[in-house]
């Protein structure tokens, strides 16, 4: 595992970017930027034969440990500023996820409900999925979602893109 000193001597951070001090491989000085973009959208870097993801390694330069689980308090898997980064579990990286492109309502966590022909508001919530109404207007179904989120979802409430 990598240390916050063997991040710190391998890279500068500048405005939510890692720059290269030192090229570990060839041991010579560099000032590019270091990583590359992997499938799901992040940046990662190679150090030691291992692949780390940029954020990891910004946040463990800034606070001396990595936790489980971390989050981009915009949505933006591209945002690594320090001040975009911070500790979550999984369920509240969920509660901050954007929109689903399954989603067919156009309101996150609004579902059409086929025998009552109203809309219906559910969301998970310690792993337990809640219903909070049927409803006839999608705008009420919206407003009822967007408040159970504040109320259950905290600092993590997402209300469907990358902020």
């Amino acid at each position: 595992m990598i240390t916050q000193d063997q991040v710190k001597d391998l890279f500068e951070y500048r405005k939510g970017k890692l720059y290269w001090k030192i090229i570990p491989a060839r041991n010579i000085k560099a000032s590019g930027i270091a990583g590359s973009l992997n499938f799901g959208g992040y940046l990662q870097t190679t150090i030691k034969n291992k692949l780390y993801l940029n954020h990891r390694i910004i946040f463990l330069m800034f606070h001396g440990y990595l936790p489980k689980v971390l989050d981009h308090i915009d949505g933006n898997r591209l945002n690594n500023q320090i001040e975009n980064l911070r500790e979550a579990t999984a369920a509240q990286n969920q509660h901050n996820s954007k929109k689903p492109i399954t989603n067919t309502s156009g309101v996150k966590c609004v579902f059409w409900h086929k025998q009552t022909k109203k809309w219906q508001v559910k969301l998970k919530t310690n792993g337990v999925s809640k219903s909070f109404g049927l409803y006839n207007d999608i705008k009420v179904a919206k407003f009822i979602a967007e408040t159970m989120r504040y109320k259950y979802h905290g600092a993590f409430a997402n209300h469907g893109g990358v902020e």
